[in-house]
């Protein structure tokens, strides 16, 4: 009876945390095209405090395990509002995990979570403590200062930090009534005074000067264009649309897979016909890049991806499903050393894809597993709506008569969060289902699917999570030894507007 009591326990507890691991793949706190931003946001943060109460050693852990920064952010703030962990080694464990997360994350990300730490009121000794690491680690500090000033001061402030130079004054002693020696700093003063020290700055910065400066908008993006990063080149493609201008040169070598999916279903079909083989090939460049950090041989792989209307997201998250299912299909046809794919509304060219119709996923299922996959991955929302449930009974048909012994194997792949399941929206017990925010994901939640299947025990996913927190902290250490210091001085001119 002990035993079973036992076993039950460590049922609910792998189960809890394969549900959460798998919300923090998938949910922003953004609105989904089912669901509310508002019931997002409840949600995750009940789960996020569901977890941390009952399993804080594997909730710290849950940083390494290549979920999203949505959700390590939460992670960072509730790990530090909840002071220090009793035992000494899980202490220093999780303090490096939310100092080499931290660091890890974007930089707005990272300094908007220095900054909630004021808006939480969370200011122990530890807190203190990584606010300062992580400030004084910065290599461009001045540009942050510029860039990130009212979350760069509100940290300092609440931190009580102390920082070298003309920074003091320029974040909080009238930077307007003095000259700085520091370039940077002497250009943002001059920029509220002269149009041509405006165009020296980052366009964050330069926008809402030149908006102060009544430049029109035509006028100011000719001239910033050269200080656009790789994000923000690709942030102004549908802004541009809607107002009719022209946008800013966007190089597509430079862009991540899932952005540039995105890239491109904005772009109208005419568009898209004439620069297919242009697009095409940044798509399987985008891929390869993805595939040489994160290696993923498949053998005989199909993908079932679906382009159904609720694929076109919500205004917070304009197509995105639908550019998860697209930028999967590059990532798996160059993953796989056979490939196929089916789209729920047949499309003449993945590139010409566009969100429409019901949600048939159980047809094209049948066709690949008639084909023959090794593995079958299927990218949907998960609402099977043509005919419902379909898809649940197929597969659990096919797992108990056709493939008992698994020859097959099985992943729903699923870039929307359900607020009301607290997970991602399964097709049912037959079929795993792994939350991702991005195709980039995939590498990492295909290693994650046994987990989610059940079939992996809660000790095997302790020691994955262990396997990962090493892998994060050992790359971490080899950054700030080896080229850290190159790598941050680039990042300012190159990548700091990259989300």
């Amino acid at each position: 009876m002990a035993a079973l009591a036992e076993a039950r326990v460590e049922q609910v507890a792998r189960e809890d945390l394969v549900m959460f691991v798998n919300a923090c793949f998938s949910c922003t706190g953004q609105r989904e095209f089912y669901g509310d931003a508002r019931g997002q946001s409840v949600s995750i943060e009940f789960l996020h405090q569901y977890i941390l109460g009952n399993y804080r050693r594997l909730y710290a852990r849950t940083l390494a395990a290549g979920i999203n920064h949505f959700n390590q952010a939460q992670i960072i703030l509730n790990l530090l509002a909840s002071g220090s962990p009793a035992d000494a080694r899980d202490k220093a464990e999780e303090g490096a995990l939310i100092a080499a997360a931290l660091r890890a994350l974007p930089p707005q990300r990272a300094f908007r979570v220095l900054e909630s730490l004021r808006g939480r009121r969370i200011n122990n000794r530890r807190a203190r403590a990584i606010a300062r690491d992580y400030v004084h680690g910065r290599a461009n500090l001045a540009f942050d200062a510029v860039k990130y000033r009212s979350k760069l001061r509100a940290a300092v402030s609440h931190g009580h930090l102390k920082l070298e130079g003309e920074l003091g004054p320029f974040l909080f002693r009238g930077w307007k009534k003095r000259f700085f020696t520091q370039p940077l700093l002497e250009t943002f003063r001059r920029a509220h005074y002269t149009h041509e020290a405006l165009y020296e700055l980052p366009y964050t910065v330069a926008e809402g000067l030149a908006v102060k400066h009544g430049i029109s908008r035509e006028v100011f993006l000719r001239r910033i264009e050269p200080r656009l990063t790789a994000a923000e080149r690709l942030r102004l493609q549908e802004s541009a649309a809607r107002e009719r201008g022209t946008p800013p040169p966007v190089d597509l070598g430079r862009a991540s897979l899932t952005k540039l999916a995105l890239y491109v279903l904005a772009l109208s079909l005419e568009v898209r016909r004439e620069r297919h083989a242009e697009l095409h090939a940044a798509l399987e460049q985008a891929a390869a890049r993805v595939l040489r950090r994160a290696p993923s041989p498949l053998q005989r792989v199909a993908a079932i991806l679906d382009n159904s209307y609720s694929s076109s997201g919500s205004l917070e998250k304009r197509r995105r499903p639908l550019g998860v299912a697209l930028a999967t299909h590059y990532l798996l046809s160059a993953a796989a050393r056979e490939y196929r794919a089916w789209w729920t509304c047949p499309v003449e060219e993945p590139l010409l894809v566009s969100a429409r119709g019901q949600t048939d996923i159980a047809t094209p299922l049948l066709d690949a597993l008639a084909w023959g996959a090794d593995l079958v991955v299927i990218v949907s929302d998960g609402y099977d709506n043509d005919p419902p449930k379909a898809v649940a009974e197929l597969t659990r048909v096919f797992r108990s008569k056709l493939d008992p012994e698994r020859h097959t194997a099985l992943v729903h792949v699923n870039p929307v969060f359900d607020s009301e399941g607290y997970a991602p929206r399964s097709f049912g017990a037959a079929v795993p289902t792994v939350g991702v925010r991005d195709a980039e994901d995939v590498p990492t939640v295909l290693g994650f699917a046994r987990f989610a299947e059940g079939v992996a025990s809660l000790s095997e996913l302790e020691a994955y999570l262990a396997s990962r927190v090493g892998a994060m902290l050992q790359r971490d250490a080899g950054d700030r030894r080896g080229d850290d210091e190159g790598r941050r001085q680039e990042a300012p001119s190159a990548e700091e507007g990259e989300s």
